[in-house]
């Protein structure tokens, strides 16, 4: 009877224990059961939309100041971490050698307009004067031909009455020698002689007359033609000395050139001058500042930066399988290490045209043989909603998490190309 007892007692506990094994499998499947229902709702509700990484990080197109011109530091206004505007200045050069190449190229042009001045009052003069001695030199040689023509005429003139006044002394002869032969003979009287003995002297004397005026008038015509002579050379000279006008004009025209050039060089020199005073590009906050007073600084040597804090940007590396839904447009939602807890609201700019690794200095050559596949990524550009406020500002390399809603997929995935004539970014003050 102990024994039946025993076992039945035995059995019940059996029971029990199996019992109890069974409810802790119930309560732990259903344990399990509720766990994979919350994560999957959280998944679905939270997760199923989104991409993430900490891969993540604080850029800027931040603006390292140059010098333009080599010369020595003679102040500095700003230190690091001091906060400037675009167009505050922010170091001097010693001027002292450009103000004098600027004094130098001044005198130079005010010179040259002198010189040009002093040839446009030449120009004037000669031409006056050379077209003066050209236009007296025209009317001598008119005058002189016109004066050969009349001696011309007065002696074929003269001519004429010489063989009329040699007609009238060869008659008078001839009557003069009749009547004397006719006086000795008795036959004529010696009144008749002596009549053509008279007009035989008057044709004569009227014959010598006519031969000396035509001898004066050849001579004259001979120093008629010497003054022409004379008169053509004063013209030829006078011609040569048009050229002269020609000759200061392009004078002119070199020393306006030269004009042109000293105006460019002397703006040259104004504009190194002014590269003195380097001023700020852009609004923001000086960084990397790494000049004294006294140093000497070459062209293009970096002097110091500017970091645009209020304009910065995101830039996080996604992995490329995390790309396939993440659209231009879409929001973003974004955490920085410097501040937990702070939430900044963003949307993608523009997805990279490339992985990093392509555009590193050294890129993977892949087709060496000795390649293993690793998965790529590939930088997103962020735009903050709004600058960061200035409790929360974000500096430049600061890490961040970066998550992308990527519910809405209507957006583009790559950028509409944008207008030449409308650039982006700051323009140089």
């Amino acid at each position: 009877m102990a024994e039946r007892v025993d076992s039945s007692q035995g059995q019940l506990n059996e029971a029990n224990q199996k019992r109890k094994k069974n409810s802790k499998v119930f309560w732990l499947l259903l344990v399990c059961l509720v766990g994979a229902g919350l994560s999957l709702g959280y998944w679905w509700f939270f997760m199923r939309n989104r991409v993430s990484t900490d891969n993540a990080y604080v850029v800027a197109d931040n603006a390292a100041v140059s010098s333009r011109v080599a010369g020595s530091i003679s102040c500095i206004s700003v230190e690091n971490d001091d906060e400037v505007v675009a167009g505050a200045v922010l170091v001097h050069l010693d001027p002292r050698d450009f103000q004098a190449e600027v004094d130098k190229q001044s005198a130079a042009l005010a010179r040259t307009q002198a010189e040009i001045e002093v040839a446009e009052v030449n120009i004037g003069l000669t031409d006056s004067q050379t077209s003066a001695q050209l236009t007296a030199a025209e009317a001598a040689v008119l005058g002189t031909q016109d004066k050969e023509r009349e001696l011309r005429h007065r002696i074929d003139e003269l001519d004429r009455n010489r063989v009329a006044a040699e007609a009238e002394f060869n008659h008078a002869g001839k009557d003069f020698e009749r009547y004397s032969n006719l006086f000795k003979e008795g036959a004529g009287s010696e009144q008749q002689r002596d009549k053509t003995s008279t007009a035989f002297k008057k044709s004569r004397a009227q014959y010598e007359a006519t031969a000396a005026q035509i001898a004066a008038a050849k001579a004259s015509l001979a120093g008629a033609l010497q003054e022409i002579d004379r008169v053509k050379a004063q013209r030829d000279a006078a011609k040569a000395n048009r050229l002269r006008v020609d000759m200061e004009k392009k004078n002119l025209a070199a020393l306006r050139a030269k004009l042109a050039e000293t105006r460019a060089q002397l703006e040259t020199a104004e504009l190194n001058l002014s590269y003195c005073t380097i001023a700020a590009p852009i609004s923001g906050y000086v960084a990397q500042k790494r000049i004294q007073v006294g140093e000497r600084v070459q062209p293009g040597q970096p002097l110091l930066a500017v970091i645009p804090l209020k304009e910065v940007y995101v830039e996080a590396n996604f992995k490329e399988t995390q790309l396939r839904d993440v659209r231009i447009g879409q929001p973003v939602e974004i955490k920085a290490d410097i501040y937990p807890g702070h939430t900044y609201e963003g949307k993608v700019e523009g997805i990279r045209a490339g992985t990093g690794a392509a555009f590193s200095l050294l890129p993977p050559e892949n087709a060496t043989g000795n390649w293993i596949k690793v998965v790529q990524r590939i930088p997103v550009k962020i735009l903050l909603n709004a600058p960061p406020p200035a409790q929360f500002p974000l500096r430049v390399g600061a890490s961040l998490e970066v998550s992308i809603f990527t519910g809405d997929k209507s957006g583009p995935t790559l950028r509409v190309a944008t207008s030449i004539d409308s650039p982006r970014g700051h323009k140089l003050q």
